[in-house]
């Protein structure tokens, strides 16, 4: 594996954690480079990195614990910490009462670094601390008493395949296993990923969105709007979306929105790394969803920037994965708001169809009553009629 120059010495938690991640981004930039055709993550679903408590883990975290996972054949995507192990053992008890088996890592298995900002929040007079929770709450009135001082921490994980989880648990074990083992989404041209196709439709994305019978793709930062070519000019649907997640992630770093793109020129060493932002987060969008994704052709020709870049410092991996991760929150965001509203409205529309069924049966039953009332009338006029004879 290619090294890089480190910057300093005696490294720190999170320069080892940056090392590390480093030394896997040049791993799979070039695997990419040798076969730019392969998608960034193995062909399959795989979902969202979470903690054991169903907690997403955020971009930075989220890339490199799939990568993780791809690297070490870990199929279930969930992680816990030493600590939450042994949380799991304290009062562990069946319904009978009895108590359960212990949880434990397993012996000789490594741990695996995330990083989380963690801030600490000081009163400008006081000098008194509260949590950073209970800062949120504050008006901007009351924030602006406070310092907020951010700290990046570095925290150990392992996957729950690390532990024995599955023996000690098997319950539970089964209920992971079910919740990552979600169909793979059915491709094609005709395949359809409705929250976004309604997005495009109604005009719901920060920019305009322009399919177009053309054969190129891009996001002009001048008329602040996306084109791409119609989804029937791809070989499959995931190619359409992963195409346009690539130039969404781009239009989230104009002015006013994450203010990440400056003027520059193609080829720059700017430019290059806005390509990897792009690329990273169409790659991180499309498998929250269900999709994988390949390079873009047209970024191939920076791989050999990212990697001298990535060797020359691991530090250029964290601030582009910070991008990376603001820009796909921007998105998924979006998106899972659209998802939702589309739902609300089906369940509105099926209560409405079952109103209206229910409304036609009692309709029927009061005609089938009045249809027996008139046969009856009908009858007794009949027996009437009998008897005046």
């Amino acid at each position: 594996m290619a090294g890089y120059k480190r910057e300093n010495n005696g490294p720190n938690s999170e320069d080892k954690a940056l090392d590390l991640f480093a030394e896997m981004m040049i791993e799979k930039l070039e695997h990419v480079r040798e076969d730019w055709r392969k998608p960034w993550f193995t062909e399959g679903t795989m979902q969202w990195p979470r903690n054991l408590s169903g907690r997403e883990y955020n971009g930075m975290n989220a890339f490199m614990l799939m990568l993780h996972c791809e690297k070490e054949g870990y199929k279930i995507p969930r992680f816990c910490t030493f600590d939450c192990v042994q949380r799991m053992n304290r009062d562990a008890k069946d319904k009978e009462g009895n108590e359960l088996p212990k949880v434990s890592v397993l012996k000789g298995e490594k741990s695996f670094p995330v990083m989380l900002t963690t801030f600490t929040c000081v009163h400008k007079d006081t000098k008194e601390k509260i949590k950073y929770d209970d800062y949120k709450r504050l008006s901007p009135e009351e924030q602006e008493r406070y310092n907020v001082y951010p700290r990046m921490q570095v925290f150990r994980v392992f996957n729950v395949a690390q532990t024995n989880l599955q023996q000690a648990r098997p319950e539970l074990w089964e209920k992971l296993e079910a919740e990552n083992g979600r169909p793979r989404i059915e491709d094609g041209k005709h395949f359809s990923f409705e929250p976004v196709d309604t997005m495009i439709r109604d005009n719901l994305w920060i920019c305009p969105i322009h399919p177009r019978h053309q054969d190129n793709a891009y996001f002009s930062i001048s008329k602040n709007e996306i084109v791409v070519p119609e989804k029937s000019q791809f070989m499959t649907g995931e190619a359409f979306y992963g195409t346009l997640f690539h130039e969404m992630t781009h239009s989230t770093g104009i002015e006013g929105v994450l203010d990440r793109i400056r003027p520059t020129t193609m080829g720059s060493a700017e430019y290059a790394r806005e390509e990897l932002v792009a690329e990273l987060g169409a790659a991180l969008v499309a498998q929250r969803y269900g999709m994988s994704t390949h390079i873009k052709e047209d970024s191939c020709a920076y791989l050999k920037s990212w990697l001298d870049r990535l060797k020359e410092s691991p530090q250029f991996i964290k601030t582009t994965l910070v991008d990376v991760k603001k820009a796909t929150a921007v998105i998924t965001q979006k998106v899972d708001r659209i998802a939702q509203e589309i739902e609300r409205g089906e369940r509105e529309q099926q209560k409405e169809e079952a109103t209206e069924k229910d409304e036609r049966k009692l309709q029927q039953e009061e005609q089938m009553e009045r249809s027996d009332d008139a046969q009856n009338e009908e009858q007794e006029e009949e027996v009437h009629r009998g008897f005046r004879r």
